[in-house]
């Protein structure tokens, strides 16, 4: 597994103790869950989206394949 290193402001590092806190993980781990959702987030917005045009011209689509 390889590591990452970032850089925050005091306020920010603080404020994601207190939010890591407050859900019972470490500042590491809730970073962990953001970005793991941050990289899942694009291709479930893709998804929503193909299946949004693919319903909203259901019917054009019958037509055109007979």
């Amino acid at each position: 597994m390889a590591s990452i290193t970032i850089s925050l402001p005091d306020n920010r590092v603080a404020k994601l103790k207190k939010i890591a806190h407050n859900f019972g993980v470490t500042p590491e781990d809730l970073v962990g869950m953001g970005i793991e959702e941050f990289l899942n987030r694009p291709e479930e917005s893709f998804q929503q989206a193909m299946n949004y045009v693919l319903l909203k011209n259901k019917e054009l689509y019958e037509r055109l394949s007979k």
